[in-house]
């Protein structure tokens, strides 16, 4: 009798778990792409984030890096970024798969061999990290990488905003033809992300 107890017991406390355990999402499975870096992003080391903030502590990874996703977990995306290992977490943009986000961040063709066609003067801002007015969408994702769709649900919309930091707000706006018209944001962020060519 006593054994019968304690058997059920057993079942009752361990029930639970498995239950829990069965109910956790499993990580999201994804193609283990080889290509380049899209855009120039900043790491704090080892980790990324979709924000792509460029404050303290962090460090530039050129756009055309030799890249490739090593594998997934439910919200990031392991890389091997120029050697480099590093995790990639969607924190702003997860009404995106991680396929498709994956995607936007590593691309099969090298960005560096379409840079090297631009006029100088964009060359040199997407050199630099910043942005520059007559910069294509395109280009000014290059230069500071894509904006989070939480606040940027629509790539045609003539706004882009974009966060230096968490609490740095600066936005992108654009002419009838796509091309930069203007960024606007307080004197700091702007001598952040705003690039003046040399004299």
């Amino acid at each position: 009798m006593l054994r019968r107890h304690a058997l059920a017991l057993a079942i009752a406390i361990a029930a639970p778990v498995s239950v829990a355990h069965a109910q956790r999402p499993a990580a999201p499975q994804g193609p283990l792409i080889t290509g380049f870096l899209c855009c120039n992003m900043y790491t704090y080391g080892s980790q990324m984030g979709d924000a792509n903030y460029r404050e303290e502590g962090t460090s530039l990874l050129p756009v055309g890096t030799p890249t490739q996703v090593t594998g997934y977990e439910r919200h990031f995306i392991y890389l091997n970024v120029g050697g480099k290992t590093q995790r990639l977490k969607n924190d702003y943009s997860r009404d995106i798969a991680m396929t498709p986000f994956a995607y936007r961040y590593v691309v099969t063709e090298d960005p560096r061999v379409r840079i090297a066609a631009f006029e100088p003067r964009i060359r040199d801002a997407i050199g630099a990290a910043k942005i520059t007015e007559g910069m294509t969408r395109e280009q000014v994702t290059m230069a500071v990488g894509w904006p989070m769709t939480s606040e940027n649900p629509r790539l045609e919309a003539d706004v882009w905003r974009y966060w230096a930091d968490s609490w740095s707000e600066y936005q992108v706006s654009f002419d009838k033809v796509g091309k930069v018209k203007a960024v606007t944001g307080t004197p700091a962020v702007l001598d952040r992300v705003l690039f003046v060519p040399a004299q």
